[in-house]
């Protein structure tokens, strides 16, 4: 679950406003706030890996000091915590934030760390699911979603010019593998990339959203043995259209990638790799009534095209990644506390694809109940 979209959520009815953390501190123009969620969560599926408890937390900071009139300070760190794993497990904690930067008035803002890609501007439109959202595209994946080495500048209302034009410009450094034993998983990793989103709010309640990112791809990544897909960059373009008014959100995203969208596991040497091209799709839709229920459907689908030869000898031409119809609702006790029901009815069939990539083609329920902060 997105904090985002609890934040969404707490906001869209009357009885409150933005979900607000924790101030801890604020004196002499130095503020720290922490902010987090619990969530109690289980699924119900027939696939024994994902049925079960999936309860976990996340906790963070948000921090900013006043430098001068003109120049703030800031910086940002989120982790998450695993609650559904035993005490002696070593692994069941990992950051997904942590990054510090510098803002100039209108000039805009520059920080580096462990970040948002610039992509996920137009990703996050239809990110929506209280659950089972962000699965057609991976954390980790070039300029996707969250990623390491990002060096971002950000600019709202254009230098103060005009009102809901904003623009991101993002680099990334390379994250390989070193060639060492136990280092980044060749799934994971991205070499110097560059994109930029540019975002504008017409007004009344609608907002469109474009980016783009352009990555080298590691010399792991094309020289492996059996990985699939192979492209010196990785390449996506990405649009997306919402309107968010009336109690009503409507979303839609288009997504077109080359060598960038991945499957499998590098530790199943049979199929895993990336998609030569993959077309992303995704619509959500909600209402909020008063009373705080939100029902939501959602449609997602990341579709691979002329994925090659496998590592296991056969040849796979177009194949989905990822299509579910999900669909279910939320009730907002008050900004703090939420419980959901969140069903992912999956349209993909058992194959011999799905099999050897480890591609999920079973319904899951989930049902979580969230306290947040």
């Amino acid at each position: 679950m997105d904090i985002k979209y609890l934040a969404l959520m707490a906001s869209c009815i009357i009885l409150s406003g933005n979900v607000s953390a924790a101030e801890i501190y604020n004196k002499d123009g130095n503020k720290l706030d922490l902010y987090g969620l619990v969530s109690g969560l289980h699924y119900f599926s027939d696939d024994a890996s994902q049925d079960g408890d999936q309860s976990y937390m996340r906790i963070g900071f948000k921090g900013q000091t006043q430098i001068s009139d003109l120049i703030t300070g800031y910086g940002q760190w989120q982790s998450q915590f695993n609650a559904n794993q035993p005490e002696s497990d070593s692994n069941s904690m990992f950051t997904r934030l942590g990054f510090a930067g510098i803002k100039v008035g209108s000039y805009g803002s520059f920080d580096y760390g462990r970040n948002t890609g610039v992509l996920y501007d137009a990703l996050s439109l239809t990110d929506m699911q209280p659950e089972f959202d962000a699965l057609t595209y991976n954390t980790d994946q070039f300029m996707f979603r969250r990623g390491n080495s990002l060096a971002t500048y950000r600019n709202s209302d254009l230098f103060g010019l005009v009102d809901g034009l904003d623009i991101t410009l993002q680099y990334q450094g390379k994250n390989d593998g070193g060639g060492e034993p136990g280092a980044r998983d060749v799934l994971r990793q991205n070499g110097d990339g560059y994109g930029m989103s540019v975002s504008y709010a017409f007004g009344d309640g609608f907002k469109a959203v474009g980016a783009f990112t352009n990555s080298d791809r590691t010399r792991e990544q094309n020289g492996s043995s059996g990985i699939m897909g192979r492209g010196d960059r990785a390449e996506a373009y990405s649009a997306a259209l919402t309107y968010d008014a009336n109690n009503v959100y409507l979303g839609v995203m288009y997504t077109q990638a080359y060598n960038a969208s991945r499957f499998g596991s590098s530790a199943n040497a049979g199929v895993y790799g990336y998609a030569n091209q993959s077309d992303i799709f995704e619509a959500f839709a909600q209402y909020t009534f008063d009373s705080g229920w939100v029902p939501f459907i959602a449609y997602n689908q990341a579709r691979a095209k002329d994925l090659g030869m496998a590592g296991n000898g056969r040849t796979y031409g177009n194949q989905d990644l990822v299509k579910f119809v999900d669909f279910g609702g939320s009730y907002l006790f008050n900004k703090n506390m939420l419980a959901y029901v969140d069903y992912k009815l999956n349209l993909i069939d058992k194959s011999d694809f799905s099999e050897a990539a480890g591609v999920s083609t079973d319904d899951i329920l989930a049902v979580g109940l969230v306290y947040q902060f």
